[in-house]
């Protein structure tokens, strides 16, 4: 972790509160100096006076030595410390401050103390043993460079020695020298403890919840998820079992505070509940919601977060600015409100889905697709169209048509029917049932031919509407668009099983962009959004929500208004995306499904393969721009907010505001 990013923890967790206790105290010793007798060289003082002096001086020093008693006793713990960054800025931050403090109070006529901060201030646990003794070293150097570069002698015998406050084990679970979990009397997997530390800074490994079983281990995931059950939930990203153990070790009162680096994933559904937790039981007091950060050469986006109690009267700061509050979802609280509280609308539940979850190469090219087309009738006299469809990815949806074809025995297909289509089952059975093996689902291994989540409420809903609404789960542009309910939408696109204009232009406008930015997390520069946080908790006008036939508002005003706007945006994408002059439309194989877009020639092939979402929404030209605005406006009349917004005065902070308060008023509704 680079320098900068360490202090953008340490100064608030340590720094800064520390520094808060010391001018508190040097105040005390500056007001003890000013109210003691003084004296002059032409004016010695004598009896009382000089007493009295005499006790002044000594309350001042004994002040400032309890001041450096407090320091050198500071334990900071760093429980993922890998080569000692952390813990080597941390040491430094703390031998600054002692050595502040000795030189303002030798300015006030204290004498200076020796510095007795040390290496011991700083506690480790890394389970990488090599690590480990480097964060040793790299302690001790520090520790030797400070008191050579501010003229005091360094520890020469031995020059270095044993830190045994740098612990090689597992920070999070206790297990033995193999790294297997160790269980208890009741055959349960145990927590790690901590050693007791006044605050905890770090850098905890990044590692999502579906690769921790691949990269862990299934005995050493399910044990680590055993342990912590009830403290935080199941698919929650390795990197929260050290926040939950941060709070826990706050709540048993043997920790003060606590300021970790997390992927800014720590903020989406499944992940944000310990950031809940944290915010009901403690107070964010400091958070960078969304920094850049490399590693290895890789970008990816990250969450500061520092918690607990400061212990000082210092406002609350987020992404470098004064805030009253800030919530679990790393935002500012304005109007006493905490966003963190939002809930699903029961309006909306059962028309939002992530796609299916394939897990394992399912998906063929056209070419393979129409070859099983081709072939003869299966033994049991059907085609082997019944298990061959289009499908779509996030790149069909923000792009060209990749063209792919999928084969979907939907969810509970038995072996012996699937093998009847020949020709599909033998790919499946060569390709995907040697992937599926040691899964943790005994479903995913014993019925291979079946995709991993298949999605069956997602599928009985499409079997209601003529076209669906889809855009990708991330994506650097707010994006949907309509898919053919025959085209089978893959996990990285989420789903909005609803067919008519209203709904598409509500969810298309800039109103629910500004939501689901506030209610999900960044992957580099593209905005996630999700089933739940994004569309289940987003407050639709009154009486144009998901749960209500769009029949029943056709002829509403409102509803009208933003049927012509979205229905106009969609036409005038669609015509930029295949000009009628450069494409033709071919029936597709299988009837019922959706024609085949082709260019004319080669020429228009070559303009066609430029002509993309991505691209048109960076370029993002006029026309383009007063669609969407004409969308946007009708969408604002229909929540009674059309003045304000022709007025300009409807910000996106406004509009999160507004928002925010509709989705208090519908909670359980």
């Amino acid at each position: 972790t680079d320098r900068d990013k360490i202090m953008q923890i340490v100064e608030p967790v340590i720094i800064r509160p520390l520094s808060a206790e010391w001018a508190g105290i040097r105040a005390e010793i500056e007001e003890l100096i000013a109210s003691a007798p003084q004296q002059t060289a032409e004016k010695l003082l004598k009896g009382a006076d000089k007493t009295k002096r005499d006790r002044a001086f000594a309350k001042a020093q004994e002040l400032l030595r309890g001041f450096v008693e407090r320091l050198r006793t500071f334990r900071v713990l760093d429980p993922a410390c890998g080569s000692g960054n952390f813990l080597y800025l941390s040491l430094l931050a703390l031998k600054d401050l002692e050595h502040l403090a000795n030189l303002e109070a030798e300015a006030l006529g204290c004498s200076r103390e020796f510095p007795a901060v040390g290496p011991e201030c700083v506690l480790g646990i890394e389970l990488n043993p090599y690590a480990a003794e480097l964060a040793r070293v790299s302690v001790w150097i520090g520790e030797i460079q400070w008191m050579r570069r501010n003229g005091f002698e360094a520890a020469k015998n031995p020059i270095l020695r044993s830190l045994g406050n740098i612990e090689n084990r597992d920070a999070v679970l206790v297990t033995n020298e193999h790294g297997i979990p160790v269980l208890d009397a009741a055959g349960k997997a145990q927590r790690a403890s901590w050693p007791q530390a006044d605050v905890v800074v770090g850098n905890p490994p990044f590692l999502g919840d579906k690769k921790m079983l691949s990269s862990l281990g299934r005995e050493y995931t399910d044990a680590l998820r055993s342990a912590f059950k009830g403290k935080l939930a199941g698919r929650s990203d390795l990197v929260c079992y050290w926040f939950v153990s941060a709070l826990m070790a706050i709540k048993q009162g043997r920790l003060i505070r606590a300021g970790f680096v997390a992927t800014n994933s720590i903020k989406q559904t499944s992940n944000r509940g310990v950031l809940e937790a944290i915010f009901a039981h403690t107070e964010i007091f400091q958070a960078w919601s969304d920094e850049p950060w490399v590693v290895d050469g890789a970008s990816v986006r990250v969450s500061l977060v520092c918690f607990g109690s400061t212990a000082s009267e210092i406002a609350p700061q987020l992404d470098g600015q004064q805030v009253a509050k800030i919530g679990a979802d790393l935002k500012a609280i304005s109007d006493g409100n905490a966003q963190a509280s939002v809930s699903t609308i029961k309006a909306n539940a059962g028309f939002a889905f992530q796609g299916v979850k394939r897990v394992g190469q399912f998906e063929v090219p056209r070419k393979q697709a129409l070859e099983w087309l081709s072939l003869p009738i299966n033994p049991h006299g059907r085609s082997n169209a019944d298990v061959l469809r289009p499908w779509a990815s996030g790149f069909d949806v923000v792009r060209r048509p990749q063209d792919y074809w999928i084969v979907d025995f939907g969810w509970d297909t038995p072996a012996s029917e699937a093998a009847l289509y020949e020709a599909p089952f033998q790919y499946l059975e060569r390709e995907v049932k040697p992937t599926r093996k040691g899964k943790r689902e005994a479903r995913a291994n014993e019925m291979w031919w079946i995709f991993y989540w298949p999605r069956p409420e997602l599928r009985r809903k499409l079997r209601g509407v003529s076209r669906f609404a889809a855009r990708p789960s991330v994506s650097k542009h707010h994006i949907f668009r309509w898919l053919d309910p025959a085209v089978l939408p893959d996990g990285a696109l989420v789903v909005i099983a609803k067919d008519d204009d209203v709904t598409f232009g509500i969810i298309q406008s800039r109103l629910h962009e500004v939501w689901g930015l506030s209610r999900g997390s960044t992957l580099e520069d593209r905005p996630a959004y999700t089933p739940s946080t994004t569309f289940e908790t987003f407050p639709f006008p009154e009486g144009l929500s998901p749960d209500i036939s769009a029949a029943n508002f056709a002829d509403e005003p409102r509803a009208k208004a933003i049927a012509v706007a979205a229905a106009r945006l969609n036409e005038l994408r669609e015509n930029w995306l295949n000009p009628p002059d450069l494409i033709e439309r071919v029936p597709e194989v299988v009837p019922g499904y959706p024609d085949r877009i082709l260019p004319k020639d080669e020429a228009a092939a070559q303009v066609l393969k430029k002509r993309t979402l991505t691209n048109l929404y960076n370029a993002r030209p006029a026309w383009l721009d007063h669609a969407h605005r004409a969308l946007d406006e009708a969408v604002a009349d229909a929540y009674g907010w059309g003045d304000d917004y022709r007025a300009g005065t409807l910000t996106d902070d406004e509009i999160l505001a507004r928002l925010f308060r509709l989705n208090q008023e519908r909670t359980g509704r």
